[in-house]
């Protein structure tokens, strides 16, 4: 029910990303993508692939909104520099953790 993700831990049912004496709530959706990425590190996760699972269509509207959720997760994962979500261009986001 938890994940590890660098020096972050996912609670995924109470949608809880905690680092070190912090605590980031999330929203659903925000954990369902955050959840998808971890168990996909290091692998491409495709865009349309994400946006069926986690907004049930995949349509240009909801690729934008997709969009601001990718950057809110960078927000609360910049604490850890060996963590990044890259965008590979037209085809969908990779969670890379190096170290």
């Amino acid at each position: 029910s938890t994940l590890q993700v660098g020096q972050y831990t996912l609670d995924y049912p109470n949608q809880k990303l905690n680092y070190l004496n912090t605590q980031q709530n999330l929203t659903h959706r925000e954990a369902d993508l955050l959840k998808m990425l971890v168990e996909n590190k290091n692998q491409i996760v495709k865009r349309d692939v994400i946006l069926k699972n986690i907004w049930g269509e995949d349509d240009y509207f909801l690729g934008r909104s997709m969009d601001v959720f990718i950057s809110r997760l960078r927000k609360y994962l910049q604490h850890d520099a060996n963590l990044r979500i890259e965008n590979i261009h037209g085809v969908g986001f990779r969670l890379m953790e190096n170290g």
